[in-house]
């Protein structure tokens, strides 16, 4: 069952790369922060990423700290289904924002690190002919199935998955769950940073970009 309480997303916190009669008829990369972090996180690497795309960092609905959270931490005694649909709220706040959006883009695509990163596959698996692509770093396909899963599965889009060896964040079982799914739902682009902690490196950005450039 899914969580409905979640707040939706602050549209007057959405950081754009361009005004809106810039945006008409451009492809929009989404950009999701991590927990307990902001829009402006991500939002700092638009330099570097390819010009074609309008981009748009959200903030995350649930207040944390300092920060924003896309769902509440994760409880090893948790109940799974309250957390599957916490995620579901997370996700079903930002296909609202973008069925909402006044002018729609030409393609859809998704970049989201750690709980972001989350997020980005589970936008994935509800709406699977949505989105274009997604990039996912230091992040983890959420438990549970998804309405979406057997159309992704035939679908295959793009995914790039990128991590460190040195991570201290995301737990062992949630890496090996992703190494599992990924390649069954998703035609998969794989890199392992050697003693990267939970970061984005300089190598891993200019891998990034390398493969946002064969889909703009």
């Amino acid at each position: 069952m899914e969580n409905n309480n979640v707040a939706p997303i602050d549209a007057n916190a959405v950081l754009w790369s361009a005004a809106g009669a810039d945006r008409v008829g451009r492809p929009l990369l989404l950009i999701l922060h991590g927990y307990g972090s902001h829009e402006g996180d991500l939002f700092s690497l638009a330099p570097h990423l390819p010009l074609q795309p309008v981009i748009a960092a959200l903030r995350a609905p649930i207040p944390v700290g300092g920060g924003w959270a896309w769902f509440p931490m994760r409880d090893p005694n948790a109940d799974p289904a309250a957390v599957d649909a916490a995620v579901n709220a997370a996700a079903t706040a930002i296909l609202t924002w973008l069925d909402a959006l006044a002018e729609p883009p030409a393609s859809v695509g998704l970049l989201g690190f750690s709980q972001g990163g989350a997020m980005a596959l589970q936008l994935l698996r509800r709406a699977p002919d949505r989105f274009t692509f997604a990039v996912q770093l230091s992040g983890f396909v959420s438990t549970g199935e998804a309405a979406g899963d057997e159309r992704l599965a035939e679908r295959r889009p793009p995914v790039f998955w990128g991590r460190g060896t040195a991570d201290p964040i995301i737990p062992a079982a949630d890496v090996n769950r992703t190494q599992a799914w990924l390649p069954g739902h998703s035609t998969l682009t794989e890199r392992i940073y050697e003693g990267m902690g939970h970061t984005v490196s300089q190598a891993e950005l200019g891998d990034v970009v390398a493969f946002l450039r064969t889909h703009y």
